[in-house]
């Protein structure tokens, strides 16, 4: 959403492409390229980010991948810097319908930029806001399962395990297939009762909804 307003309110178009390329980019790329990448970067031994710690702080290289500490912290930077771009194109739509003359008539009467957002760009994307938290609501216990698969290891289970993950152990590894599958479904029944209450909240207080 800061994103998508941030450009919206960049007058340069050339300097506005520029941003939606580069954030928009790491989108295409692989998971399993993204953890590489990410191995690569945060090495103990010749990774960028150790090299910098190293040589100008003075302090010891750090094993991020295998430590469980830095995993969540981890997973959710490199997932905002893989999404944060494709995720804004549906807001920046929203805001390409805002009526100009809005904006035009807010200057006339003296509102700054910001008051500008808060009173004419935000309520016009509300409803886009409030249906695509809905659905994310519909996602909340579905975690990207390959992300962490190619990420955890031993060491970083006791923060790194998900349910899809633990039922893919106990389903696949331990052959356990009705337990696994028992837990799958557990898991879509719990996403579907978040959904139905995430809209009917919605509903309620917003006259926005799904259904």
């Amino acid at each position: 959403i800061i994103l998508a307003i941030f450009l919206n309110e960049v007058r340069s178009r050339s300097y506005q492409r520029f941003v939606q390329t580069v954030t928009y980019l790491p989108h295409f790329i692989s998971v399993a390229a993204l953890v590489g990448i990410m191995t690569v970067i945060l090495s103990p031994r010749s990774g960028f980010v150790n090299l910098v710690l190293i040589r100008v702080f003075g302090m010891k290289p750090i094993y991020f991948m295998a430590h469980p500490a830095w995993f969540r912290p981890l997973y959710v930077m490199s997932g905002i810097w893989q999404n944060i771009g494709w995720g804004s194109i549906i807001y920046l739509a929203a805001l390409s319908q805002v009526d100009v003359q809005l904006y035009d008539s807010a200057v006339v009467d003296g509102a700054s930029r910001i008051r500008r957002i808060w009173h004419i760009a935000l309520p016009t994307i509300a409803p886009t806001i409030i249906i695509i938290l809905v659905l994310r609501m519909g996602t909340l216990f579905k975690v990207g399962f390959e992300k962490v698969l190619l990420m955890y290891n031993p060491v970083t289970y006791e923060t790194a395990d998900i349910i899809s993950t633990y039922v893919y152990r106990r389903g696949l590894q331990h052959a356990e297939y009705s337990y696994g599958t028992a837990v799958g479904f557990f898991n879509s029944v719990i996403n579907l009762v978040l959904l139905i209450m995430a809209n009917y909240v919605a509903r309620k207080t917003t006259e926005t909804s799904l259904w």
